[in-house]
């Protein structure tokens, strides 16, 4: 089995965002992650109407997470703005963690973790990377990192190599997708990730 993929949402709703999170899918991204900070419930809800019913299962949410019973969507995402799940269980359950130490305190207790950022973000300018290669090399000798985390953050297909070479069971990429909010280039990046990703198994 080959190390997961994952995209994340543009935190704006996009032009036929439906189609474009559908390409991601159909190129081969495992999820796609709905973020979108700015957004009102009712713009989500929108959106997860416009998304083909066999693709949802697909889809996990970041925000507006009482909608993942009513879509029948993978799961939701823990993150600073929701840090709680709702009472039921929407399927899986991940959370994003922004140091070792967090890693450690909610692993075993999540579904998947993220850990970012692995890399200077391309979203955000001036969010850096905290980690040091020795730092993630070391959370990777003690059993730290393994196959329940994801890397996020300033991930490309230039570094994909260097960043599973510290064990993360997959990667999760925003910027160098969204760049060019296009079928075309949408298509050719994931296309060009699974091959690399295809040098690797869990």
């Amino acid at each position: 089995m080959m190390k997961k993929l994952i995209v994340i949402s543009h935190p704006e709703v996009l032009y036929n965002e439906a189609e474009l999170l559908v390409t991601t899918l159909d190129a081969g991204s495992d999820y796609v992650h709905l973020r979108k900070p700015h957004a009102k419930d009712t713009d989500i809800a929108k959106l997860l109407q416009e998304i083909p019913p066999e693709y949802l299962s697909k889809i996990v949410l970041h925000d507006a997470h009482h909608l993942a019973r009513e879509y029948r969507v993978a799961g939701i995402h823990l993150n600073r703005r929701h840090p709680h799940a709702v009472l039921y269980r929407p399927g899986m359950v991940g959370i994003s963690c922004h140091t070792i130490e967090e890693i450690e305190r909610y692993k075993g207790t999540h579904d998947y973790l993220f850990l970012s950022p692995i890399h200077n973000s391309i979203s955000k300018a001036g969010y850096n990377t905290p980690f040091t290669s020795e730092q993630l090399a070391m959370a990777y000798k003690s059993g730290i990192i393994d196959n329940q985390i994801i890397a996020l953050g300033g991930i490309t297909p230039d570094n994909i190599s260097t960043t599973l070479a510290y064990g993360f069971g997959g990667i999760a990429i925003l910027g160098c997708i969204w760049n060019n909010p296009s079928v075309e280039h949408i298509t050719k990046t994931i296309h060009n990730i699974k091959e690399q990703l295809s040098c690797y198994s869990l």
